[in-house]
């Protein structure tokens, strides 16, 4: 168990945040990775992406932190929140591909045609991937129980906030009057209850 919960602490620590820096580079400059293209674009941030996790794994001992021990509360919400995000990404996988997720469209040349994500759950909540993203890590971290992993998932959360409004941004000037109408009828994160007004 120790091992284990020692190798999600490493998880959270290593790849969330090159993950998160990937789309602060994608979004507010996505004219300039326009102009080289998906691959080319994909190709360099993937690189620099590896290097960083790479440089974050040789100094794993210090990020993860102290260990908090195994405890029964922790383990049940982390139980509690990995299975609402393994329920969010059944539900959003039937939608977000694999090529919109990793940010091909945004690369496209400007006047590609393009699919808005309006269905499924995407007519709930208009980011299930962020909240997906951001209950799992919060899951992850529950389950190592290490000070580091903690400190991470609990970063993550705004950071995630930040990365929508900046993507969102990017979406209004991609879908226009589109979006917006999208945005004005669904909720950001959390779905209105049945027979509310929208």
């Amino acid at each position: 168990m120790d091992t284990a919960r020692y190798f999600f602490a490493v998880l959270v620590v290593t790849f969330l945040p090159p993950a998160m820096i990937w789309w602060f580079l994608v979004h507010p400059f996505v004219s300039f990775w326009r102009k080289l293209g998906p691959r080319a674009t994909i190709t360099t941030l993937a690189i620099a992406g590896m290097s960083g996790i790479v440089g974050l794994i040789s100094i794993r001992g210090t990020l993860v932190g102290t260990d908090l021990g195994t405890h029964v509360l922790p383990l049940g919400a982390a139980a509690l929140l990995v299975g609402v995000a393994i329920g969010i990404a059944v539900q959003r996988k039937k939608h977000l591909t694999s090529r919109i997720l990793s940010g091909v469209p945004e690369l496209e040349p400007v006047g590609t045609p393009q699919v808005m994500l309006d269905q499924g759950i995407y007519a709930r909540i208009r980011h299930p991937r962020y909240v997906e993203v951001a209950l799992g890590t919060l899951g992850y971290a529950a389950f190592a129980n290490h000070s580091g992993s903690w400190l991470v998932a609990l970063a993550t959360v705004p950071v995630l906030h930040l990365i929508v409004l900046v993507e969102e941004r990017e979406l209004v000037e991609r879908f226009g009057q589109q979006y917006r109408d999208y945005m004005a009828r669904t909720p950001r994160y959390w779905p209105r209850r049945a027979g509310k007004a929208v």
